[in-house]
């Protein structure tokens, strides 16, 4: 090892899902939306002039934290933007986590939270959850410098009751609570209103899956003023002019269409319920799913065996080869058409399996 490479910081990186360069597959592994954007969002775009491009974009990103604040009816000054809720969680981890004590989140959640942890060298302890893939309130009412908890939870997209929150922020008031509801608008109850209550409480939110805006990375931090202070201290001395402008007027766009929303939301969640029913006749386990995903197993077949066939079939989904979690898949639910040919072919593969 070279000298110079003894103070370079090393990371496990996180594993993002699979953008593969494949034609004419069906795509169900990143939790994208499978409908496009609100119209309002390629009319805000293709209504702009230029010259916009050669300036500097809006650091305080104003007509998007206004957008979002006036749908939840909060003041802007408690809402913060990043480059989707990955850079606000990072950005908050940063921020709000710098003592002694482990931040606490469960053992099966987004795998990003470990990453950042250790990437900022903050110690953590993952709480493992039930043998139901449930959390368990009362573990987190230890001492800790922090808690993280995604609500619904990825990838088993479960989601908790709003008042078993609410109890665990209750004997936490000492250190920050972060929610992160990347899926809270397929289900489960935002507490996005207990954050007037609540000073130590910080919602994260982001238009990547309900508004179709993955390809934007727009994401929301909302809490007291004080916590958006803090963390706009630290991007100004990190990055002022982390959104571009484009993503600024395409997410206001987004938010302020909520008939296209609510439209674009039901059919996935009707398809989501839909598609519970579909995999349990086909003999799956399946959680009960408040996300735009399917987490599922099967009775009889390995979840690694089945994702090598529907990979062989155009059909991408995700697999984790991790402790508890390795004999299930993580479905995002597509349009009814794309889901039909998945049962199709998993009620045709799984006969052949048996013959």
């Amino acid at each position: 090892m070279a000298s110079w490479e003894e103070n370079v910081r090393k990371a496990v990186p996180y594993t993002p899902g699979e953008q593969p360069k494949i034609a004419n597959i069906i795509k169900l592994n990143t939790n994208e939306n499978p409908y496009p954007p609100s119209p309002a969002v390629l009319k805000a775009l293709r209504g702009t002039d230029v010259e916009y491009l050669r300036r500097y974009p809006d650091p305080k990103s104003f007509d998007l934290t206004e957008a979002f604040a006036r749908l939840n009816g909060i003041s802007p000054d408690r809402v913060f933007a990043g480059v989707g809720s990955d850079d606000v969680l990072a950005m908050s981890f940063l921020t709000f986590f710098n003592s002694d004590r482990p931040v606490l989140f469960p053992d099966i959640t987004y795998s990003f939270y470990d990453v950042w942890a250790d990437l900022f060298r903050i110690p953590y302890r993952t709480v493992p959850l039930d043998e139901n893939f449930r959390i368990v309130k009362e573990d987190y009412y230890g001492e800790n410098g922090g808690i993280v908890i995604a609500n619904p939870n990825a990838p088993t997209g479960i989601a908790m009751k709003q008042s078993d929150l609410r109890d665990i922020i209750d004997r936490n008031r000492d250190v920050v609570v972060i929610v992160d509801e990347a899926y809270i608008d397929f289900g489960g109850e935002s507490l996005l209103g207990l954050t007037a209550e609540y000073e130590n409480l910080l919602v994260v939110q982001t238009l990547s899956k309900s508004r179709a805006l993955a390809g934007m990375r727009i994401g929301f931090a909302a809490g007291s003023e004080k916590l958006i202070r803090y963390l706009n201290d630290v991007k100004y001395s990190f990055n002022s002019y982390t959104m571009n402008d484009s993503a600024i007027r395409a997410g206001a766009a987004a938010l302020d269409d909520r008939e296209y929303f609510e439209y674009t939301r039901g059919r996935i969640i009707a398809t989501r319920e839909r598609s519970k029913k579909e995999m349990e006749k086909l003999g799956f386990i399946v959680t009960d799913s408040r996300s735009n995903f399917l987490f599922v197993r099967h009775k009889e077949a390995a979840a690694r065996d089945i994702f090598h066939a529907l990979r062989q079939a155009g059909i991408i989904v995700r697999y984790f080869d991790k402790p508890r979690i390795d004999n299930y898949l993580r479905i995002t639910v597509g349009t009814d058409e794309q889901m039909d040919t998945l049962f199709a072919f998993l009620a045709s593969w799984l006969k052949k399996e048996k013959a």
